[in-house]
């Protein structure tokens, strides 16, 4: 296993650029590249049950129900927090509270997690590395967000140093099949190639390809792109799966009011499946993570109130969900 990165190395030295220019929000820092072989290892844990949960965003009442859906399993399920736990929580004591629940979960660090965790600001912003089909709007009040959450995280000691010991990407192996999970793609921490869009772009098939052969990964599970997506896709050196669950803390899909987190396992499911897919006897599921709104929105919007970034930002999609539908997500 590649050693984590304490705080101090996550502070670039001067002579360090970023590999982008394009700006805060925008650019991919160096520090945010793997190469795919790293994940060719053995396996950092095994699971008959895997919970993976990206992009919880602050949102307690969605933990809850994530609680709730373990301990209807037959065993307990290993759960792994893939990045961006933290988001909506610029408070004190929410964001203590999340930090407080999360470090009873294996975790890895997203984007919002390793800016956090720097020293100092780098010119990063929030860290999404949003291509430009991404308005500047959006863009901008992502880096106010983060720049809130950043001197939230300051006041409370011992945040950076924790997050900074995250690692970027961890292996499991479920049944037969290698499972490398990551926050953005399987090589970058805030990469976008595992969007529903990417995946099905004919023109990736090379670089999947290539991905597939130097990790021996079967499964990738992510997060980043915040929209859900399911792909099976057979290529010239084997079969790859990629399952994104998109937000566990937000609704995926328009007019609905759910998370979604994904479940890997030798067994099915003890919740219906909203979508999933059966490989080499291991279940490959997305279930909804039906949190209830009515506690997560009143402390939402008592942070973000009207006008702010987040507000602006992400109101309409917490209350109505995003323009992404459940076949655009599911596999084939």
């Amino acid at each position: 296993m590649k050693p984590v990165l304490t705080a101090d190395k996550l502070r670039p030295p001067g002579t360090l650029a970023p590999t982008a220019t394009d700006g805060a929000g925008r650019m991919c820092p160096v520090d945010y590249r793997y190469a795919p072989a790293e994940l060719d290892r053995r396996c950092d844990f095994s699971a008959d049950v895997l919970y993976v949960v990206g992009g919880l965003y602050g949102n307690a009442a969605a933990l809850d129900v994530l609680d709730a859906l373990a301990a209807a399993e037959l065993q307990p399920p290993a759960i792994v927090l893939n990045g961006d736990f933290h988001w909506f929580d610029a408070d004190p004591d929410w964001f203590s509270e999340i930090e407080r629940r999360v470090s009873r979960y294996r975790a890895l660090r997203g984007n919002v997690e390793t800016e956090l965790a720097r020293d100092q600001d780098i010119g990063a912003g929030c860290g999404c590395t949003y291509p430009e089909s991404v308005d500047d709007g959006v863009v901008q009040r992502s880096n106010d967000i983060l720049r809130a959450l950043r001197g939230t995280a300051a006041e409370l000691p011992g945040v950076r140093g924790r997050l900074a010991r995250l690692p970027m990407h961890l292996v499991a192996q479920v049944g037969d099949l290698r499972v490398g999970i990551v926050h953005g793609d399987a090589a970058s921490l805030a990469g976008w190639r595992f969007s529903h869009e990417a995946l099905d772009e004919g023109s990736q098939r090379g670089w999947l390809d290539g991905v597939h052969r130097a990790s021996r990964i079967d499964v990738f599970a992510s997060t980043h792109t915040c929209l859900a997506a399911l792909r099976d896709l057979p290529l010239p050196g084997g079969r790859l799966t990629v399952i994104n669950n998109g937000a566990a803390g937000m609704p995926n899909f328009t007019g609905t009011q759910f998370g979604l987190i994904s479940r890997i396992a030798t067994s099915a499911s003890p919740h219906p499946p909203l979508y999933g897919m059966r490989r080499d006897g291991v279940h490959i599921d997305a279930i909804a993570l039906t949190y209830d709104v009515k506690r997560f929105l009143p402390r939402f919007l008592a942070r973000w109130p009207d006008g702010s970034p987040a507000h602006t930002s992400y109101l309409r999609r917490i209350e109505y969900g995003p323009d992404h539908a459940i076949a655009q997500a599911a596999n084939g």
